[in-house]
C-alpha cells in the first residue's frame, strides 16, 4: 500500500455531446479522394442530435473504446472518435487552420456548431469553449496520444484492467483513444504497458482496490494506494511479469479461450506480484481467501 510510481488519467470528455464527435465508419468501396465516409452515433449519451453521413479527411479519425469494450486482459474498440483537439494547448485545433487543411472535417463540425455552443453544460468545457473552438473537449492532453494505455472501467464491480494499443482505421495504425468513462496510464512501452497491467491486476492490488474504494467506482486514485515500483527492463521479476500480462491477453483474445489455462497464468501472476511486494505465500492465500469472500 501506498504512492506508485505512475499516474493515470480519465479518458477523453465531449462535455456530453458525444453524438457528434463518436462515430462508425460504414462498409464502403475504397475512395480515391482519399476520405473516409462517416456517420454519427446521433443517439448515444442524453442529449441526441441530428445523424448524417459524411465524407471527412481520416487525420482526425481514431478507434475508441468505452467501459462497454473493456474487459480483464482484453481491450476492443466499438466505434471511432474524432479527435479535433490540440493536445499541446489543450483547447479544440485552430479553425483556421482546419478551414485551410481539413475543410471536409471542418464542415462536418460546423454543422453542430449550435449544439456544441449551446447544448453542452459543463462549465470546463464551455470555458474552453471561450478560449478555443466550438469543438473544443476536455481531458485531452499528449498523454492521450501514447502507444499504450493501461485501462480500467470507473464503474465496475471488480476492479479489472487491460492493455490498450492501436488499431487499424482504414488500413492505417492509430492509438486507441479511451472515453471518459475508462481510466488509464499512458506508456510508450509495450513490455512496461503489459508489467503495469499484471501487477495492478493481481490479487494483492485488487484487494486493496477493493477494500477503500466505493464498489462501483474506480477512479484515477488507484494509483495512490497501490505501491507500483517503476518498470525496470533489467529486472528479471519485471520482465517476467510483463510476459505474464501478454499471455494473458493472447489467451483472452482466443474466440474460444482457455479458462483453466488463463487461470494459471493469474496464479503465476499472483505469485510474482507476491514477491515485488515481499508478500509470503501464506499471506497471498489469505488475500486470495478475502477476495473469493468478496465476490
Amino acid at each position: 500500500i501506498g504512492q506508485s510510481d505512475y499516474r493515470a488519467y480519465a479518458g477523453s470528455f465531449t462535455g456530453g455531446l458525444n453524438g457528434v464527435f463518436w462515430i462508425e465508419i460504414p462498409e464502403q468501396p475504397k475512395r480515391n479522394d482519399g476520405l473516409v465516409l462517416i456517420r454519427n452515433l446521433h443517439d448515444v449519451g442524453k442529449t441526441k442530435v441530428k445523424q448524417v453521413e459524411r465524407a471527412i479527411e481520416l487525420d482526425l479519425i481514431y478507434p475508441l473504446v468505452r467501459g462497454r469494450d473493456t474487459n480483464k486482459w482484453m481491450t476492443k474498440s466499438s466505434c471511432h472518435i474524432l479527435l479535433a483537439q490540440d493536445t499541446e494547448k489543450r483547447i479544440g485545433i485552430d479553425e483556421n487552420w482546419m478551414k485551410q487543411n481539413l475543410q471536409k472535417t471542418y464542415a462536418y463540425l460546423k454543422e453542430f456548431e449550435r449544439e456544441l455552443r449551446t447544448k453542452r453544460k459543463s462549465g470546463v468545457v464551455r470555458d474552453l469553449i471561450k478560449r478555443g473552438a466550438f469543438y473544443s473537449m476536455f481531458a485531452i492532453g499528449e498523454y492521450t496520444l501514447a502507444p499504450y494505455k493501461v485501462c480500467w472501467r470507473e464503474q465496475a464491480t471488480f476492479f479489472t484492467a487491460s492493455v490498450a494499443g492501436s488499431s487499424k482505421v482504414i488500413g492505417k495504425n492509430k492509438v486507441i483513444i479511451p472515453d471518459h468513462k475508462l481510466m488509464f496510464v499512458p506508456l510508450d512501452n509495450e513490455r512496461e504497458a503489459h508489467y503495469v497491467c499484471a501487477v495492478i491486476n493481481s490479487s494483492p492490488s485488487v484487494l486493496i482496490v477493493k477494500s477503500y474504494g466505493i464498489e462501483t467506482q474506480t477512479s484515477t486514485h488507484v494509483l495512490n494506494y497501490v505501491r507500483l515500483p517503476k518498470f525496470d527492463a533489467k529486472d528479471k521479476l519485471h520482465r517476467h511479469l510483463a510476459e505474464l500480462s501478454k499471455q494473458a491477453h493472447a489467451v483472452a483474445a482466443e474466440s474460444e479461450p482457455d479458462t483453466k489455462r488463463l487461470e494459471d497464468i493469474e496464479t503465476d501472476i499472483d505469485k510474482a506480484a507476491a514477491e515485488l511486494w515481499d508478500i509470503t505465500a501464506t499471506e497471498l492465500t489469505e488475500i486470495k481467501f478475502s477476495l473469493a469472500d468478496l465476490k
